[in-house]
């Protein structure tokens, strides 16, 4: 039985390339084995996880609050949920493309449908009263402000010569 890469047809046997560039080549060549056979999977916005897709979230925290957003292209606003309880954030949504084309000699219909969904746990720093989520051209922004406990005033520390 001939030798195969991990991923890739077990037909194909693995030889010694004679130079660098069929070295290259032959690389090249089981790369696009793997992708055309699904593996490995291209990267993406969503990431699946099981059945549902996970957006990545960017996240940023400054001295008064902490903000996430999420990129969500070809979702409505409408289809996106926000809700906070026991100190983590969950943000679930759908996202659906329908494309329809017609013509004399085709018609072709394309629909597509996944959930998503992301939950990340706030700190304890986070007055959960002042949770606010915008939206904009498909980008959802959660902004979190902190309790005023959390907000401590900045001070110089004094540097002491020994």
């Amino acid at each position: 039985m001939p030798k195969s890469d991990i991923g890739a047809p077990a037909s194909r046997p693995i030889s010694r390339p004679r130079d660098v560039f069929s070295a290259m080549r032959e690389e090249m060549e089981r790369m696009l084995e793997r992708a055309e056979h699904g593996w490995p999977r291209w990267p993406a916005l969503f990431k699946r996880d099981g059945e549902s897709m996970v957006p990545e979230l960017d996240v940023r925290e400054n001295a008064n609050a902490i903000t996430i957003e999420v990129e969500l292209p070809g979702v409505e606003e409408k289809d996106v949920t926000v809700t906070l309880a026991n100190g983590v954030l969950t943000i679930k949504g759908e996202k659906r493309s329908e494309k329809e084309e017609k013509s004399d000699s085709y018609y072709l219909a394309e629909r597509s449908f996944g959930s998503f969904e992301r939950s990340i746990r706030l700190p304890d720093t986070v007055e959960e009263t002042k949770v606010e989520a915008k939206f904009d051209k498909g980008v959802l922004k959660v902004t979190a402000a902190k309790k005023p406990e959390a907000v401590k005033a900045e001070r110089r520390i004094e540097i002491k010569r020994s």
